[in-house]
């Protein structure tokens, strides 16, 4: 076995048995009612089966995997139905451009050029890197930091078959920080870099060292929503997208409900990301990735 354990969860009239991965991570659920068992790891397939056998007895059958939701104690996987089927044919793209091609942005791209922007020279930024000295600048150094430790384990997902964008604008001045897409769907993931903090994250606020609550998670599900929507409007098929918090630097790190709709992580695990499978097939992510290059995709209210 791999450390597997099974979880029990109830909620809105459903009773289900969750198999996770000591990290919390869910590999496979089962309905208690209708005996059915949905794989979202495939690697772990038989383990939880025999896992699930042992609560529920033999009557089991194997759904086929998809945007179903999912649970796990260290972060929730999707449980929202997935959009209807689109009948509509998808918005044109023009070719991409250098200019256009979101690619080759660095992680913490749009803070680079706000700093950029207000005079903020190199020099200055490495003597604080080096020095540590306080400034006004804090907040922008100490959040540039955080996003490139998170785009350096992002990028170790390639191997997998993920692709991942970092510092998207989006028309209300707004940035989303990174962009995963692969083969289980699309995670929008938003880096918060709190360090030596005790972080407390509930369905929708986080509170750091017991202070007051700050809407985290709640403004995730509607970062999520809207890149669902915008990648929607170019794709021909159902484009499954979870909200994800990583925490930078944390000492620990609550989740107070396991089965909400964010995904909760630390940097050192997002790794638990590489393996899942089942929500795109690999021509559908690199679709997605095509349309999400496009840096007008995202420039649309």
């Amino acid at each position: 076995m791999s450390g597997l354990t099974v979880k029990s969860w109830k909620r809105h009239g459903r009773d289900r048995l969750y198999v996770n991965l000591p990290n919390g991570t869910a590999v496979a659920w089962a309905d208690r009612a209708t005996g059915t068992v949905t794989i979202k790891v495939k690697q772990y397939q038989a383990e939880a089966l025999t896992l699930l056998r042992a609560h529920l007895g033999d009557g089991l059958t194997v759904d086929t995997p998809g945007p179903a939701p999912s649970a796990s104690s260290a972060s929730r996987p999707h449980q929202t139905p997935p959009p209807p089927s689109r009948a509509a044919r998808p918005a044109p793209l023009p070719p991409l451009t250098p200019s256009e091609d979101l690619a080759s942005n660095p992680p913490g791209a749009r803070l680079i050029g706000l700093m950029a922007e207000r005079g903020l020279s190199t020099a200055h930024r490495l003597r604080w890197k080096l020095l540590r000295q306080s400034s006004e600048w804090d907040s922008f150094y100490t959040g540039l930091e955080g996003e490139q430790k998170v785009g350096r384990e992002l990028a170790r997902l390639s191997r997998f078959g993920w692709h991942v964008l970092h510092g998207i604008q989006k028309s209300n001045g707004g940035d989303i920080d990174h962009l995963l897409i692969g083969p289980g769907g699309v995670f929008a993931i938003n880096t918060k870099t709190h360090r030596g903090a005790a972080v407390w994250v509930g369905d929708t606020m986080v509170k750091v060292n017991g202070g007051p609550p700050r809407p985290y998670a709640a403004a995730s599900k509607i970062e999520a929503d809207f890149v669902r929507r915008s990648l929607q409007r170019y794709c021909d098929f159902d484009v499954p997208v979870e909200p994800v918090l990583v925490f930078v630097g944390a000492d620990s790190l609550h989740r107070a409900d396991p089965q909400s709709a964010v995904r909760v992580y630390q940097e050192r695990e997002i790794a638990t990301l590489g393996p899942l499978a089942g929500n795109l097939t690999a021509q559908q992510a690199e679709a997605v990735y095509a349309v999400a290059r496009h840096r007008r995709v995202w420039l649309r209210g």
